[in-house]
This record gives C-alpha cells, sequence and structure tokens, in this order.
C-alpha cells in the first residue's frame, strides 16, 4: 500500500482559509508545495500535515535532498537534540511555475529602453485597469470581507499565486485578515520593474472596497518567503459574514 494514500482527510488550515488550487497528487509534490506553502518544517510536522507516516517522509526528502530540492538545518529545540528543519532550496522553489521569466525581463528591457520609465509605466497601468476590471466583476454581490477575500484568494490561485487567507492573530482573535500569496509568477518581473508590486498592492485595497485598509506585511523582494497581506476593516463598514 503507498504510504501517501490515507483512508482520512490530511490536516488542512482553518475552514475560513480559502485553498490554492494547484493540487499535487505525487508524494514529492506533495511535500514541496507543504513546504511552500507553510515554510520550513520538520518531518514530524510534514508527516502530520500530509496525514502519513514518519518514515514515508523520511524516504522522499532524501530523494528530494538528492534531487537538490531540499535542504536541512539543525535548530535547538528545548533541553533536547537539535532537530532538522526542512526548506526549499533555490531549485525546489523554480519548481513552481514562474511565467516565462527570460522573456519577461527582455521584454521589460525592451519596454524601457524604447519608450523609456514612463512608457514601462502607461503599460502597468494598463495592466492594472484590466486587472481591476475583471476583480470588480468577481466582487459583485459579495457584500462581506471573508467573501471577497475569498474570491480574490480564488482568482489570484487561478493566476499561479497559491493565494489562501485567515483570521489575523493567534486563534483568529485579531480584528483583521492575512492575504498570503505563497509563490510569485511573475517574481522575475517585480525584480525588474518594482512597478507590478506597487500596483499590485493599490489594485487589492481597490478591489476589497474602501470599507478596508490593505497594507503589505511580508515581501518576496525584500526577502520573506511569500507575499502577504495585512486587510482591516474599517469599524462598522462591513457585515462579518453573509
Amino acid at each position: 500500500m503507498d504510504p501517501f494514500s490515507s483512508t482520512t482527510e490530511p490536516a488542512m488550515p482553518a475552514p475560513d482559509a480559502a485553498k490554492p488550487t494547484w493540487m499535487p497528487h505525487q508524494p514529492a509534490d506533495r511535500i514541496l508545495s507543504t513546504l511552500k506553502t507553510r515554510g520550513a518544517l520538520g518531518i514530524p510536522d510534514i508527516a502530520k500535515v500530509l496525514n502519513v507516516t514518519v518514515e514515508a517522509v523520511r524516504q522522499q526528502m532524501a530523494k528530494l535532498e538528492a534531487e537538490g530540492l531540499v535542504d536541512a538545518e539543525s535548530r535547538p529545540i528545548g533541553r533536547g537534540r537539535p532537530t532538522q528543519i526542512w526548506r526549499l532550496t533555490g531549485e525546489g522553489h523554480k519548481r513552481f511555475p514562474d511565467t516565462h521569466a527570460e522573456m519577461t525581463v527582455q521584454m521589460i528591457s525592451a519596454v524601457i529602453s524604447v519608450f523609456g520609465e514612463k512608457g514601462m509605466d502607461q503599460l502597468i497601468t494598463a495592466r492594472e485597469a484590466a486587472m481591476r476590471a475583471s476583480y470588480t466583476q468577481a466582487m459583485r454581490g459579495a457584500r462581506s470581507l471573508k467573501t471577497r477575500l475569498a474570491r480574490l484568494a480564488e482568482i489570484r490561485s487561478r493566476e499561479g499565486y497559491m493565494a489562501e487567507f485567515r483570521p489575523e492573530g493567534e486563534e483568529g482573535q485579531g480584528n483583521g485578515w492575512l492575504f498570503i500569496e505563497n509563490h510569485c509568477p511573475i517574481c522575475t518581473a517585480a525584480q525588474a520593474c518594482s512597478g507590478f508590486c506597487r500596483s499590485e498592492l493599490q489594485l487589492f485595497d481597490e478591489v476589497l472596497g474602501p470599507e478596508v485598509t490593505v497594507s503589505r506585511v511580508e515581501h518576496v523582494l525584500a526577502g520573506a518567503r511569500r507575499c502577504a497581506y495585512r486587510v482591516v476593516p474599517k469599524p462598522g463598514a462591513l457585515p462579518a459574514d453573509e
């Protein structure tokens, strides 16, 4: 029997979270996806998330390490022996799609060369306008912030961002939400032109509505493993749910 097969459902995030639409099936891909969405973990933690045995995960990790997709570091925990924490390598991150990276950078360089920085800004503005129209259409009828976030996460996941959202703070005790993008399919373009990131932050602020404030709290280009946004409703502006 496949140790990665189970008659019970794997442990998943809280029900409020919108799930990424990419669903890996191979054992190795499931481990890579777990490390991508949850960050560095020990083997027992990975086994718990995937609802498989520690030995099954250990076997897969040995293969992934040999392929250069993961590596480990020892961290002291309590008074016992240090534990190994596993994370994706640069090659591991490359297993997730980065949309035509080389061609994108070439196109950006060409636009700036021919039309200047102003031309690049106009291109980003046009892209933002098209996305705004699409996202605004998707928000029709969504009265609560939770519903809006769910729809935005669904759209962004289809675009390759592996998006999800969850209540802010421990056990959801905060007054806002975290909107998380575990992957950036335009990372290379954003590195070449930061205007893409600036545009998307403004876009989120607009499509989620004037009743909320949106701020970026984690940023891939600043060295974080993901991008995350804090979304806080203004008092009394939106219903808690629909």
